[in-house]
């Protein structure tokens, strides 16, 4: 994010709301400026259409601008920290439970998943489950090697997670089964180095 914008990000974060003016005072702009920075983030959707606000003493209307939801984003989050803390906790009480929640995670994603179609070949499954991946910002694709299908999953959405719990590689696992219907092998992870987590269909599972 440009500074300029993060900048008026942050300060509207703050205020819930203001005019041009108050930005450009504030952070030392001229409005024709403010504007075109507004004009930016409006198109990325993180301010919202300006809305009038009228002066108490009368006089003309201001026009105020404020976040949208999707603006969230670009604020730091605490999810990460505070998944670790979660796991760390669970796993005092009983190891054994952090295996069966992330199987349970896994179905659900799974249930998500737009169901199989009847006579479906193999290969239009794989695209099925690459799209749902993908949707859910892994980064994967399939493709054909003599050994099989292999899914190639290029990023992992827990991957500040993954290197001390490793249940969340199985949790992939049986993701990628669930959405293919056959249990996979793993040939290799991210979090060992390799540049995918690359999921291996032996050739008779894809006929």
């Amino acid at each position: 994010m440009q500074a300029t914008r993060q900048a008026i990000l942050d300060y509207l974060k703050t205020t819930g709301q203001a005019t041009v003016d108050e930005l450009a005072e504030v952070l030392g702009l001229t409005t024709v400026t403010v504007r075109h920075h507004l004009d930016i983030l409006r198109g990325e959707g993180l301010i919202g259409e300006p809305l009038i606000r009228h002066r108490n003493a009368g006089g003309r209307p201001q026009y105020v601008f404020a976040l949208t939801e999707q603006a969230s984003a670009h604020f730091p989050k605490g999810y990460d920290d505070l998944a670790a803390k979660v796991l760390a906790e669970v796993q005092t009480h009983d190891p054994r439970l952090v295996n069966v929640i992330f199987e349970g995670v896994a179905a659900r994603l799974s249930a998500e998943a737009p169901r199989p179609v009847a006579g479906e070949s193999f290969r239009r499954r794989l695209d099925r489950a690459v799209r749902f991946l993908n949707a859910r910002g892994y980064v994967a694709r399939w493709e054909k090697t003599p050994e099989g299908y292999v899914v190639h999953t290029c990023n992992c959405p827990y991957e500040s997670l993954a290197g001390a719990h490793p249940e969340l590689c199985n949790m992939d696992l049986t993701l990628i089964g669930n959405l293919m219907g056959v249990v996979p092998q793993r040939v290799s992870r991210v979090a060992d180095g390799a540049t995918s987590c690359a999921y291996l269909f032996r050739e008779e599972t894809g006929r």
